[in-house]
């Protein structure tokens, strides 16, 4: 195997701390960018705005380490009442924290001949080979370099801070597909490790919550380990407290996953950085513990959860949860309710989805009021999109949310009223489509209308986007529910409807003399621009019901044909 070896002076002994170097990118307050210690996160994270890195995953990587950090420093928290001191007093407990950081001081050196943070030190192939970063780094597509900014010399070697920033991120996200073959690893067969899926927090549908600092970032979604809100015992511990790992894959009986801390820092796989201090050059890359996600929801806090259909059917047990992914094709506000506690249900049937435990307990703090009615918080959804058999990252996806506390409780009048406006716009949006449809029919085109109904639709979206952010982040504690819903269908309302006009007056003269058509009834319909206006306000009127005045009035010329003939279904 070809590497450079770790080489060093009697004064400047090999290794890359990450408890000393600087490598975790952050914002100050003052929006400027710089790199910090693992003690410094912590010690000035009053001070920080938030992690900061190249990708949104890695930024939450990142976070889960520094949460498994935090939840070993506290002790836990052991519940509400040693959360809350923590919440109350300004500063995070520093000095525990670098104490707990210097116990294990050595298992957070990157090139540690030994015991290298997160890898394997004498991992290699039974083939000698060289190993280049293309692996490792998740924004340089394999095979398709032309994708990239990072080709050509830039690819030789990284400084070793940024290669720690991918090593975390590579265990949490890594593509399936086949990997090295790890000399040891009885799974490997001729060289090649078959694929065991990908990283693991790639299959959740991550969400985390964002307060004004790093510090109330990190304890909002610092989950006591509690009955009722995380399942864990004392077997539970991250992987720099056990035994450093080997090729093979570690036994069920004391990998776990036995709480958060183990899913914090899962080693979905094995690996092994070539290179000194002054540069990282290469990575090998081969298989690690695998991670069946089922009925995970008790000790995993950041995702959203929904039933599984096909293995409730298959292993003929109800419920049944599996990590639901966020759907990269919308804004996380349209799938609102999503996101947010369920409402209480009546009868016995197991809930369809669960909300992220940070969720649920941020909601159980705010009733009981240790955090405050007025506060404000940002949760933000974080996932990967993987193709071709999930073996390359096609997207990666980030979206946030500012909002008050309240909508987070599960009987909120607020809650109720921004999940209702949310469907709101969808409805509008559905009838701005069906417009288009009517226009393109009216014209005479009959293979353009689902284009046409396709960009009304993103048009729409893009205009109430921006709109409904700033709606739902002026909610609060003083909010009328109804008067905010009526507020809200006025704008849907006026927006649309200019939408609507625009796309009227570019239909053009032959949507205005118009096509008879038959509909799926066998009726005989007539297709107009006028007659399409006409349903279409006729539709939003029905839609929004709370925005009376004259926005809600269609145009003044219409003759009673058009009043009375009905949108075809």
């Amino acid at each position: 195997m070809t590497g450079t070896p770790l080489t060093g002076t009697p004064s400047q002994p090999p290794g890359f701390s990450l408890v000393d170097e600087a490598w975790i990118p952050v914002l100050d307050a003052a929006g400027h960018r710089r790199d910090v210690s693992l003690p410094e996160l912590f010690a000035l994270a009053g001070d920080l705005r938030m992690i900061a890195c190249e990708l949104p995953t890695q930024t939450f990587a990142i976070l889960r380490l520094a949460l498994a950090i935090l939840h070993r420093s506290t002790g836990g928290p052991a519940g509400e009442a040693a959360w809350r001191a923590l919440w109350r007093d300004p500063r995070l407990p520093a000095g525990e924290i670098a104490d707990y950081l210097g116990e294990f001081r050595d298992r957070f050196d990157l090139l540690h001949p030994q015991r290298p943070f997160y890898q394997v030190a004498d991992l290699r192939a039974a083939k000698e080979d060289r190993y280049d970063l293309k692996r490792l780094i998740a924004d340089v597509p394999n095979g398709m370099p032309f994708l990239t900014t990072r080709a050509g010399p830039g690819m030789a070697s990284i400084p070793p801070a940024e290669a720690a920033r991918w090593l975390v991120h590579c265990q949490a996200y890594d593509p399936s597909g086949i990997k090295t073959g790890a000399l040891g690893d009885p799974r490997v067969k001729g060289g090649k490790g078959y694929p065991i899926g990908t990283g693991s927090v790639g299959a959740l549908g991550g969400v985390y919550l964002e307060g004004a600092t790093l510090r109330e970032t990190l304890l909002l979604n610092l989950v006591p380990a509690a009955p009722r809100w995380q399942r864990s015992d004392e077997r539970d511990l991250p992987v720099w407290e056990r035994e450093p790992q080997t090729a093979t894959e570690e036994p069920e009986a004391t990998r776990g996953p036995y709480g958060p801390l183990s899913l914090y820092t899962w080693q979905s796989r094995r690996i092994r950085l070539f290179g000194t201090a002054g540069g990282i050059t290469g990575a090998m890359i081969s298989n690690g513990d695998r991670l069946d996600w089922q009925d995970r929801h008790l000790t995993e806090p950041m995702s959203v959860w929904g039933r599984s259909g096909p293995r409730e059917r298959e292993q003929k047990k109800t419920p049944i949860y599996l990590p639901r992914p966020h759907d990269h094709g919308r804004a996380l506000w349209r799938g609102l309710q999503t996101l947010l506690p369920a409402p209480p249900q009546s009868g016995a049937e197991p809930a369809q989805r669960l909300s992220p435990m940070v969720v649920q307990w941020l909601a159980r703090l705010t009733v009981d009021g240790v955090v405050g009615a007025d506060f404000r918080v940002r949760p933000r959804a974080v996932s990967i999109t993987y193709g071709t058999q999930m073996a390359v990252v096609d997207e990666v996806f980030s979206d946030a949310l500012t909002m008050n506390v309240l909508l987070l409780v599960e009987d909120s009048g607020l809650r109720a009223t921004a999940v209702d406006a949310a469907a709101d716009a969808d409805i509008a949006v559905v009838l701005l489509r069906r417009l288009a449809e009517n226009l393109a029919r009216a014209a005479g085109s009959r293979d353009d209308a689902v284009g046409d109904a396709d960009r009304a639709g993103e048009r729409g979206y893009a205009l109430l986007d921006r709109a409904y952010r700033d709606w739902l982040a002026r909610l609060g504690p003083g909010s009328d529910p109804a008067a905010e819903r009526a507020d809200w269908q006025r704008l849907v309302g006026r927006a649309i409807r200019r939408l609507g006009g625009e796309l009227v007056a570019a239909a053009g003269p032959a949507a205005w003399i118009g096509r008879t058509r038959t509909d799926r009834n066998g009726r005989d319909v007539h297709y107009s621009s006028s007659q399409a206006e006409a349903w279409f306000h006729r539709g939003l009127t029905r839609a929004l019901p709370m925005a009376t005045g004259s926005e809600q009035q269609g145009p003044e010329q219409q003759g009673p044909e058009q009043q009375r003939q009905e949108e075809p279904v």
